[in-house]
């Protein structure tokens, strides 16, 4: 009897086994069935908790903060899965200059999982060269996708309104059109491995100084030509995965809760097809971030699900905005990697991928000065490396912008790897303040607000002399650091009175030799460089170069790579000349509630070329070892007619193989708006050429690139009249010009009334 009552409970159990089997089979499977259908069968519990993100720990696996679901330790979010439905979970990892992940897991410090850091946003645009990028964003998806991540929160892309942003090493410019096609390239490089980017951050995100609560207020002009027009580009350009919101607010409502943000200009007007998501914990009510369109909370607390759930039940908020947000989170899921069930590696290519970090680190450096042949360095010199950045390199900002490592390359070792001979007394100087400042110091890899440096030790007379006496040229390498958490002080923008000081010493002592001096900016934002750049007989501007650092620097320094970067933002020859010095970061001043544009479209080269205030190193500058001429400008018509191309010839008149960055600017008929001298509207970088070589190349102006942003139309208008065409090799060196007209004034886009002010702006004019 028993046994009887066992079977018949055996039977029962399996009944009920296959009766859920069948109700899953039943159930429509993401893949299989239209998204619409699977919403439809969601409980509101379910989609509460699809468009939020699992949460965040922090510390408690590892020296990396933030966690997915156990998948890729150290990754920044993730996705819930709904396994009844077949919708797997995803993962989201930092960041822009490389995947931050934890290098070591479980405590098995057999196995590491480190991952390339790439150089930093500024230096990659500094090479003006976006097949490189892409190349470089091939590469960094790769890792992106070997180490099961399904979208990396990047790249970063507001614009340098201020060098004081202390996250400006993340970004790419000052200007709007080389942000948005630099971002286009890397997004479109990541995205051909199968995994998604998230550009951000949307937007006006211009300093981190209050950064989760500020409000940027904006003219409409303003924010459609300058700050929104490079996440424009890289939407119309890219189609990136995702788009993340900001912190901050525009005209008073956070950007994740503005609706004319995301929904009438990200989607209507632009046509972006793929998910919003906040950035870490960003905006306040979860409820208006999903009437916004912000389809995805990250990382996503039980707080938030509750609150979408209440407003649901409650009528406050539609069950069919919430349907739609799901519905886009599902639309991104469909294209990741786990959904597909990719078997990642853990195994990218590092190797490689650190030769192509370093190549693309040596193509972007600048050369700012170098007077009588400085440099490059002659072959089998003995050099005199001044600086701690010489040996510890400083090689990507701070926060989550930060990669953790298996080496950085200093100069000490690219220059001794390349048959230099760096000063031995020095090193030990050098390296014994180092170890000293770590033990009192210890790294970490995350860092949020003002970062430590290793500060420089104190440099006697006698041990400058001896260097100058041995040595046949010096090296001295600046460095400077930020990150997410804090902006810079003007403190950090002017060279410190030890710096000076030591520069100075070490140039007195080596130019009484007859022997020059060397400076190397290892940065990641502008600094002052007017008071002392007489001083060296050159300089080469490194930014933060990535792992490689060294080795790219060297191969700069000895003439093995021509250097061929230029400058894609100013250099002021003081703060004060900045354009948004006086109203940044707003106010008050120790927590600003609200910051005001008042410079309005007049950012970086549009202010000091119109207004004709000097800089230090304009906008598109940068010296090479070789000499180009420009000739033979020509417009394929007098008149514009849909599209005009502008054509020129590029030779190598000097003694090396080098390559040349060609910038086009127009001068546009003024018409009824207050308008810059000029604007960049095209660039192209030459192949490598060779001595007596010449390269034509062509430029294509579009009608968009001909107008303004007129706000009482609510339309991109070209104004009739009279064009110029300058093309030069900066913005204040323009080799050769021609002018085109314009029959009739044109609307060529009209938009939505979106963000308009509810202040009036007092903006700068120049007329």
């Amino acid at each position: 009897m028993k046994v009887l009552q066992l079977h018949r409970v055996t039977i029962a159990a399996l009944l009920l086994m296959g009766q859920a089997a069948f109700a899953q089979q039943k159930l429509p499977q993401l893949g299989q069935a239209p998204v619409s259908e699977i919403v439809k069968q969601m409980t509101l519990e379910e989609k509460a908790s699809l468009i939020a993100g699992t949460g965040m720990r922090f510390g408690g696996h590892g020296p990396v903060v933030g966690e997915a679901d156990g998948r890729v330790p150290g990754a920044a979010g993730n996705t819930m899965s709904l396994t009844r439905f077949g919708i797997p979970g995803t993962v989201l990892s930092d960041g822009p200059a490389g995947v931050r992940i934890d290098p070591f897991r479980g405590g098995d410090s057999t196995k590491s999982f480190y991952a390339t850091a790439w150089p930093v946003g500024t230096l990659l645009a500094s090479s003006w060269d976006t097949s490189l990028v892409k190349k470089v964003g091939v590469g960094f998806g790769n890792e992106i996708r070997e180490y099961g991540v399904d979208v990396i929160l990047a790249p970063g892309m507001n614009i340098q309104r201020n060098p004081l942003n202390g996250r400006n090493f993340e970004y790419f410019s000052e200007d709007p059109y080389v942000t948005g096609f630099m971002a286009a390239a890397i997004v479109n490089g990541i995205q051909s491995n199968g995994v998604g980017t998230s550009i951000k951050h949307f937007a006006a995100n211009n300093q981190e100084s209050n950064r989760n609560s500020v409000s940027a207020i904006i003219s409409e002009r303003a924010l459609r030509e300058i700050y929104l027009r490079g996440f424009e580009i890289a939407v119309r350009h890219a189609q990136p995965y995702t788009v993340m919101s900001s912190y901050n607010k525009i005209n008073g409502t956070y950007t994740s809760e503005s609706n004319d943000l995301l929904t009438k200009i990200l989607r209507d007007d632009w046509g972006f097809k793929g998910m919003v998501m906040t950035d870490w914990f960003g905006g306040h009510d979860p409820v208006a971030q999903m009437k916004a369109g912000n389809n995805l909370l990250e990382p996503g607390t039980p707080k938030q699900q509750q609150a979408i759930i209440d407003a649901v039940k409650n009528g406050t908020l539609d069950v069919k905005v919430l349907d739609q947000n799901v519905e886009r989170v599902l639309l991104y899921i469909l294209k990741t990697p786990s959904f597909r069930k990719y078997q990642y590696s853990d195994k990218p290519d590092l190797k490689a991928h650190a030769a192509l970090s370093r190549e693309a680190a040596a193509q972007g450096m600048v050369l700012l000065k170098n007077e009588n042949a400085a440099l490059p360095l002659s072959k089998g010199q003995k050099v005199a490396l001044f600086g701690v950045g010489s040996y510890k390199p400083v090689i990507g900002g701070t926060g989550s912008g930060a990669v953790v490592v298996a080496y950085k390359a200093a100069l000490e070792e690219g220059l001794s790897q390349m048959g230099y001979t760096p000063d031995g007394s020095l090193k030990t100087l050098y390296t014994a303040q180092i170890s000293a400042d770590l033990k009192a110091h210890p790294e970490k890899n995350m860092v949020l607000g003002s970062p430590h440096l290793v500060p420089e030790p104190d440099l006697n007379a006698d041990a400058i002399n001896a260097a100058a006496n041995q040595d046949d040229i010096a090296i001295f390498t600046i460095r400077r650091n930020a990150g997410e958490g804090a902006d810079r002080k003007v403190a950090d923008f002017n060279l410190s009175d030890v710096e000076t000081t030591q520069i100075k010493a070490v140039a007195d002592a080596f130019h009484a030799k007859g022997k020059k001096l060397v400076v190397v900016l290892n940065i990641g934002g502008v600094i002052e460089t007017a008071s002392w750049r007489d001083i060296p007989d050159a300089i080469l501007l490194a930014w933060q170069p990535g792992l490689e650092a060294g080795n790219a620097i060297a191969d700069v320094l000895s003439g093995s790579v021509d250097p061929s970067g230029k400058l894609a933002q100013s250099f002021p020859v003081k703060y004060e000349d900045v354009p948004s010095a006086k109203y940044f970061p707003g106010t008050p001043a120790d927590h600003p509630t609200e910051v005001v544009y008042q410079e309005g479209i007049y950012v970086g080269y549009r202010y000091y070329n119109t207004f004709g205030v000097k800089t230090a190193y304009p906008f598109g500058y940068g010296l090479s070892y070789t000499k180009f001429a420009y000739s033979g400008l020509t417009l394929s018509a007098a008149s514009f007619h849909n599209k005009l191309e502008a054509t020129v010839t590029i030779t190598n008149t000097g003694s090396v193989a080098g390559k040349e960055v060609v910038q086009l600017y127009l001068k546009a008929s003024r018409g009824g708006l207050d308008k810059p001298s000029e604007e960049l509207k095209g660039f192209a970088k030459t192949r490598l050429l060779k001595p007596g070589e010449a390269q034509t190349l062509t430029l294509t102006l579009t009608e968009r690139d001909l107008t303004s942003f007129n706000t009482d139309a609510s339309a991109w208008i070209a104004d009739a009249g009279k064009y110029e065409v300058k093309i030069g090799a900066s913005s204040e060196d323009i080799k050769l010009a021609k002018s085109f007209t314009l029959a009739k004034t044109m609307t060529v886009e009209k938009v939505h009334k979106a963000l308009a002010p509810q202040v009036a702006i007092d903006e700068l004019k120049s007329k």
